[in-house]
């Protein structure tokens, strides 16, 4: 068992983090590294800022965290009025200093440098028709299929080729593009990812995945980047259009509320507490989903914990709407995950209390309730289970402030197959069994729901339901573009389930 192994973390792993800055006279680097610093949680491989003055852009990214791949040094060589970056968690392509984003273009209409967050479905049907026309790759990251798209596509200006890309495109993809005279901010027309646009001093512009990053910039957050729309930041100021019309499916303004498909684990578990999304702080979002738990699934005991940090606020919530006191149980080591030391054979035999230390003097001889916002393969939970019995808990009463999860997401989290999602192959009084608790509650669809309070219609609920939003493989291999799946990339099947939430055209 090794750290950051699914043994040890049995979460699922998005995600990417990107930002975006057009502010001259501003030190934009600096900006951005802070902005990723702020974005740090979404991803943990590599990072990377790209930035121009008008005349040439310079690229700097490399593996590790933000704070260890930027120095002083490497932030002054990056100098500039405009700038994006971007810090990743692979969901294609391997994790290799040559798939760090962002990436840097040429190609028959100019010069880019782009960063994405999410996967776009059918990049290998993208990447093989590019390809046929002569186009070269040299990576295997579906984002550089998104650039080679823009770059070289057909399209005389940048909303015609925004327009062929969401056209051909399936899948999510928020984007930040960086040319020598724009930032542009994008988000695909399900709007499966977030991305938030900010003022800055009065005449700058900020674009981050999250409202976090702003915060951190002492930014101002004006409003989400819409579905389908392309926003554009310049010596002007703010412009936006949507590149599709109504025949293409789109709506000539926006999409509709109906014709979203915002990723509901965003308000679960990836972004921060601290982070607005559709409006909506994510901190009291999640104290309704514990408060929420607690109605759909009461049980007599004496003291509430949270799994740090992401279930926190749901436990809190649980607590104050069912009387039982809460109390912090568990004590996170948050740099295990940091360090590329291996543990001894003795360090791995104990597992998980690498990650948890319990608190003996709380959970001794009492019934407890530990809230957890999801189980994914069931490997950490049951350890999880046995420390808090061990600390002395006569009862472990285990809560999930999500649904459970049945199906593989294919729009950027890193999940496991289908046969190795726990609620996929057994019932929850089995899973129950496996870990070893009491009781098991889940948080029901319709409750997780009402407690993003986001409306109907505006979600994906698809690892919950099967009901993906757009037509995705049968089976999904990361390292397909890399030429190692067993099954050639032009036959993997297609299924398509209802309710489709936007028709998109696969040409």
């Amino acid at each position: 068992m090794e750290l950051g192994s699914s043994a040890l973390h049995d979460h699922l792993n998005e995600k990417c983090g990107i930002f975006g800055v057009f502010a001259p006279g501003e030190d934009v680097a600096r900006l951005t590294f802070f902005g990723l610093h702020a974005l740090q949680h979404r991803g943990q491989e590599s990072a990377g800022i790209a930035t121009t003055d008008g005349k040439r852009l310079n690229l700097y990214a490399d593996m590790g965290l933000v704070s260890q791949v930027f120095t002083e040094d490497a932030l002054a060589a990056l100098p500039g009025r405009a700038a994006i970056g971007h810090t990743r968690y692979s969901t294609t392509g391997s994790s290799t200093r040559g798939n760090a984003q962002p990436f840097h273009l040429k190609g028959m209409h100019g010069e880019m440098a782009i960063a994405h967050n999410g996967n776009v479905v059918n990049a290998d049907v993208l990447r093989s028709d590019l390809a046929s026309t002569g186009t070269m790759f040299d990576t295997s990251s579906d984002t550089e299929v998104i650039g080679r798209l823009l770059i070289d596509g057909p399209g005389e200006d940048w909303p015609e080729r925004f327009g062929q890309l969401m056209r051909r495109a399936n899948g999510a993809y928020s984007l930040t593009i960086l040319t020598h005279d724009a930032v542009y901010a994008v988000r695909d027309p399900l709007g499966i990812r977030p991305l938030c646009i900010g003022r800055l001093n009065g005449q700058g512009w900020v674009f981050a995945s999250e409202t976090c990053a702003l915060d951190h910039l002492g930014a101002e957050y004006i409003r989400d980047v819409r579905p389908g729309e392309v926003v554009r930041a310049d010596g002007e100021g703010l412009t936006s259009f949507f590149p599709l019309s109504a025949e293409d499916g789109g709506m000539p303004g926006q999409t509709t509320d109906q014709d979203q498909a915002l990723c509901l684990f965003e308000f679960i578990y990836f972004a921060r507490p601290d982070s607005r999304i559709s409006g909506q702080l994510l901190h009291p979002a999640r104290m309704r989903m514990g408060a929420r738990l607690s109605e759909e699934h009461p049980v007599e005991a004496d003291v509430v914990i949270g799994v740090p940090d992401s279930a926190t606020a749901a436990a809190i919530g649980y607590a104050q709407a069912s009387g039982i006191p809460y109390a912090e149980g568990l004590v996170k080591n948050r740099y295990v995950g940091r360090t590329f030391i291996q543990p001894d054979q003795r360090l791995r035999d104990r597992g998980v209390q690498l990650k948890f230390n319990p608190l003996r003097e709380v959970l001794a001889g009492k019934r407890v309730v530990v809230v957890d916002d999801s189980i994914v393969r069931g490997t950490t939970t049951p350890r999880v289970v046995k420390m808090i019995r061990d600390a002395g808990a006569t009862e472990v009463h285990m809560r999930m402030a999500s649904p459970p999860i049945t199906h593989p997401c294919f729009y950027g989290v890193d999940m496991a197959t289908r046969g190795e999602l726990i609620a996929a192959n057994l019932s929850v009084d089995e899973i129950r069994d496996h870990i070893g608790a009491d009781t098991l509650g889940y948080l029901s669809i319709e409750g997780t729901v009402w407690a993003a309070n986001i409306g109907e219609g505006q979600h994906c609920t698809a690892c919950f339901t099967g009901k993906y939003p757009s037509a995705v493989p049968l089976q999904f291999d990361k390292f397909a573009l890399e030429g190692g799946s067993e099954v050639p990339d032009h036959e993997i099947p297609m299924a398509r389930t209802e309710p489709v939430v936007v028709p998109l055209t696969l040409r």
